[in-house]
């Protein structure tokens, strides 16, 4: 009988292998064969605006530049801050809207398409319209903003440093915290009610509540929300790139508009990798950690 059930369990396990085979070749093909190739083009010369000096060997010289580059720098700096400042007010508000689906009885399918539509714009798009919103000229923003005596007749969002990053992180937050509110709405939604009815007979009020009860139970949920936002925002292009276009200057620039310059304006290919790849780097090791870090905290929930 027990050498029965071990052929059993053998020919399952072969026959795992082999469903999760296509998945595994998928994956070496479309993501490992690129990011090797762009780490091996990051150790070469290559320099499309000087063709005759083919792709010489350079080791880590086009990373070691990168180190000295204070451009690189300010980029890898505007590009964590943006990820620190955003993420946690994503997160603010996505659970509030996850707790506004939850507990709503009417409307709840109108209240959670409106709160899914902004996720469904494509990003373009959205950050198209948070551009017109804060233009100097017509955008309706400033111009309630002027009526309220807020900004002066002749302020520009887009031409102050500081002030520019105002629209790229409004635009942001209003496209990406549907998404944070979804995951922590499938949280909410594994959180047994008695437990709440048992609070709420005890004399426990909604923010003791939410306190002791929703938070420590959605714990998992947030460490997973936070990372996945997190690992967008410290790749974040496409809003600073439609929004500012890194400017006035380089002031809104991040590290992947920047490596995007340096590749498809410079045509500098073997810099332009080593950035790409200081980007991948980066992430990597943020999701290494963060995977860390929720490993320890569903141990500590199950002790």
């Amino acid at each position: 009988m027990s050498r029965h059930v071990a052929a059993i369990e053998q020919e399952e396990r072969l026959l795992a292998r082999w469903l999760v085979a296509p998945a595994l070749l998928f994956i070496l093909v479309g993501s490992l064969v690129p990011i090797a190739a762009t780490g091996w083009e990051a150790l070469h010369g290559h320099d499309l605006r000087l063709p005759w000096l083919g792709r010489p060997f350079v080791g880590v010289a086009n990373f070691v530049e990168a180190i000295q580059d204070p451009r690189f720098t300010s980029a890898l700096l505007h590009t964590v801050t943006f990820a620190v400042v955003t993420v946690p007010l994503e997160i603010a508000l996505g659970l509030a809207l996850a707790l506004i689906m939850h507990t709503a009885h009417r409307g709840r399918a109108l209240i959670r398409l409106a709160t899914l539509l902004p996720w469904a714009i494509p990003t373009v798009v959205a950050a198209l319209v948070w551009r017109f919103m804060f233009d100097a000229q017509a955008g309706i923003v400033t111009a309630l903003l002027r009526t309220l005596d807020v900004v002066g007749e002749s302020f520009d969002w887009f031409v102050h440093p500081l002030a520019a990053w105002v629209p790229i992180g409004a635009a942001d937050i209003w496209k990406t915290t549907p998404f944070v509110a979804i995951l922590l709405l499938a949280g909410l939604q594994t959180i047994d009610p008695a437990l709440h009815e048992a609070a709420r007979m005890d004399g426990a009020g909604g923010v003791r509540r939410l306190v002791t009860i929703t938070l420590p139970l959605l714990r998992p949920a947030l460490v997973v929300a936070a990372a996945f936002r997190m690992l967008d925002a410290l790749r974040m292009f496409d809003v600073a790139y439609v929004v500012t276009g890194g400017g006035p200057g380089t002031a809104t620039e991040p590290l992947s508009l920047y490596a995007f310059i340096v590749l498809m304006q410079r045509l500098r290919f073997g810099y332009g990798s080593a950035l790409s790849v200081t980007v991948f780097l980066l992430t990597f090791a943020f999701a290494l950690m963060w995977v860390r870090a929720l490993g320890r905290s569903l141990v500590g929930d199950r002790t």
